[in-house]
């Protein structure tokens, strides 16, 4: 009995405090504004740390063996990550 009085008077609570809460709330997306390193090209140069043609592969020191084995290394782990998938599984199931 006096759970029930109990559970009565903590809904009144709960309805009587839902007043204070307020009636309208914010389900937008919100960010801040995009801050910006410098002025002319978006960057200044103690900041901006990256080479201006950091990209240019023909430019590169020692681009054949750099690619190669970069090659190398990806056609590798594409195949060695599969075939030791399949050997664990096998020993899996056999042990099992």
């Amino acid at each position: 009995m006096s759970l029930n009085t109990g559970m009565r008077s903590c809904a009144k609570l709960l309805r009587s405090s839902g007043a204070i809460l307020p009636n309208s709330a914010n389900r937008g997306f919100h960010s801040t504004g995009v801050k910006r390193m410098g002025g002319g090209h978006g960057h200044d140069e103690p900041y901006y740390l990256h080479a201006k043609h950091m990209y240019n592969l023909d430019r590169m020191k020692y681009q054949a063996l750099k690619m190669s084995l970069g090659v190398f290394t990806a056609f590798s782990i594409g195949v060695g990550v599969p075939v030791f998938a399949v050997v664990f599984q096998q020993k899996k199931t056999a042990s099992g």
